[in-house]
């Protein structure tokens, strides 16, 4: 290994590709610690949903899971401050710091060096977006920034209005909203699946989770004083599981709704990694159907040897 080409390793994927599983063994063979590059596994108590599997980390370390209430918020700019004291501290005792996970936004926080800027909220705006049809508004954000477009959430309206107004400010803004970070040397591996078998492998993961304590997760959620209007800001399964605790769609069609939706958002997942690419990022793809991790190893030598 040599810590002069790279002083981080950055496992991506999909939702559902396998990505903890390969972060997992690569720590082991690497003397490494996984620092989670999710956004919902930061908070305590959504472990299911989140899809922490904190089973199979075994005895490797792993950082910023489980540091926050799940009622309290959290964002890019907490994680960027949070990920370079994991990362500061890893290294410094002589181990290799794995970022494992798939919130794009999150990654680039860090490998791309945002410098964030403070950009409140504009409640005027909001209340005059909450008058209008969703569809609206999503054209808003569609003609400001088409990336942004594709890689939010644009059926929840609260997401949906944060990235206008963060589209707002950049394109009036005249500084730049990122800087290069030297010191961050990212070698990256992306887990990749033909679309119909990730597809696949999402609707069997959903049917598992349901069937593993998914809803009684968030009916404990709620039992601890957690709004159903806050489990909207937590992700699709949060969200599509407390409609249907509510009495708002029926299990069937719950199911259905939320099936959907994660594909959609495994789709724009895929986006943000494609522009992480054009932007310069040199993603090693290994495929998910052959021997991941022998892939992996394969990309680690050439680099061990150069």
């Amino acid at each position: 290994m040599s810590q002069q080409q790279y002083n981080l390793i950055v496992v991506l994927g999909a939702t559902a590709s396998g990505k903890t599983r390969l972060g997992v063994d690569l720590a082991k063979q690497l003397n490494g610690e996984i620092i989670s590059g999710d956004s919902r596994q930061v908070y305590t108590g959504l472990d299911i949903g989140s899809g922490k599997d904190l089973a199979e980390y075994g005895d490797v370390p792993y950082h910023l899971i489980d540091i926050i209430e799940p009622g309290k918020e959290y964002n890019a700019f907490r994680f960027q401050r949070d990920f370079f004291c994991a990362f500061k501290d890893i290294n410094q005792r002589g181990k290799l710091p794995l970022l494992v996970g798939g919130t794009g936004l999150y990654i680039d926080a860090v490998v791309a060096g945002y410098e964030f800027v403070q950009v409140d909220k504009n409640t005027a705006q909001r209340e005059q977006f909450a008058e209008m049809a969703l569809e609206d508004v999503q054209q808003i954000l569609l003609s400001l920034d088409s990336e942004s477009y594709q890689a939010t959430d644009i059926t929840a309206r609260p997401r949906l209005y944060r990235a206008i107004e963060i589209a707002q400010h950049a394109t009036s803004a005249s500084t730049p909203l990122k800087t290069p970070l030297p010191d961050v040397k990212p070698l990256y591996f992306g887990i990749k699946w033909d679309r119909s078998v990730l597809r696949q492998r999402i609707t069997l993961r959903l049917k598992e989770r349901l069937e593993n304590g998914m809803i009684e997760e968030v009916e404990g959620l709620l039992a601890q004083g957690i709004t159903h209007e806050k489990l909207e800001y937590l992700g699709l399964e949060y969200r599509f599981v407390s409609q249907y605790i509510e009495g708002k769609i029926s299990y069937d069609e719950m199911f259905d709704i939320l099936n959907i939706a994660i594909h959609k958002y495994a789709k724009r997942q895929d986006t943000w990694f494609r522009r992480m690419e054009r932007q310069g990022a040199k993603i090693h793809w290994l495929e998910g159907t052959g021997d991941i991790n022998q892939q992996a190893q394969l990309v680690l030598s050439q680099f061990q040897k150069s």
